[in-house]
């Protein structure tokens, strides 16, 4: 009897440890999948949350040649006052080509800054322009095309800060490294003038 006990326990441990480390290693490749498809979603969201920012840029860029157009009839020997919008665009599609959050915050910078300069400055020269419908509809277009963009932009990096931290987090900061996932850059602004949005208000 004893013997046949000890022949049993023979052929069981063996079993009992191929099916502890096949359950072990199961639940390490489960793991890691988990942590994986976690990062995947983050980084997704990086991503996403930055396209909806770019959405209200492209929208804004879309009703300034409008704006541009209405203010003509009331300043046709001052045009030019809205060169400024044509290179913050052409900076804007450069930065978006070479991907780079930073130089994309910067055109966005650029274009508050020179918006702001244009509005304020037609504005005290025609003041009859504020009676204008299809300008007070444009300027309140653009009021919240800046609000949504405000609003984006935070939203773009929150994301970046949830993704940011799962990146370096123990345990899934194993599997970023392994799977070599990039840091994502956040949506800042440098100078302390380009944080004003451009004034709209009439």
């Amino acid at each position: 009897m004893m013997k046949l006990y000890a022949d049993l326990l023979e052929v069981l441990v063996p079993v009992i440890i191929v099916v502890v480390v096949v359950l072990v290693l199961v639940g390490l490749v489960a793991w890691v999948i988990s942590i994986y498809n976690k990062l995947v979603k983050a980084r997704n969201r990086v991503e996403n949350s930055w396209a909806q920012i770019d959405v209200q840029l492209k929208r804004r860029f879309d009703l300034i040649p409008n704006l541009v157009e209405t203010v003509k009839g009331y300043t046709k020997h001052e045009a030019d006052i809205f060169g400024e919008f044509a290179k913050a665009r052409q900076m804007y599609d450069t930065a978006k080509d070479a991907n780079s959050v930073k130089a994309m915050a910067e055109a966005d910078a650029n274009l508050n800054k020179a918006l702001n300069i244009a509005v304020n400055a037609v504005q005290e020269r025609y003041p009859e322009l504020k009676a204008n419908a299809n300008y007070q509809q444009l300027m309140d277009e653009l009021k919240d095309c800046e609000n949504k963009i405000s609003y984006n932009r935070q939203f773009y990096n929150d994301t970046v800060l949830n993704y940011t931290n799962l990146k370096q987090l123990f345990p899934s900061n194993i599997i970023a490294s392994m799977f070599k996932f990039e840091d994502k850059e956040y949506f800042k602004v440098d100078e302390v003038e380009q944080r004003e949005a451009p004034k709209v208000s009439f």
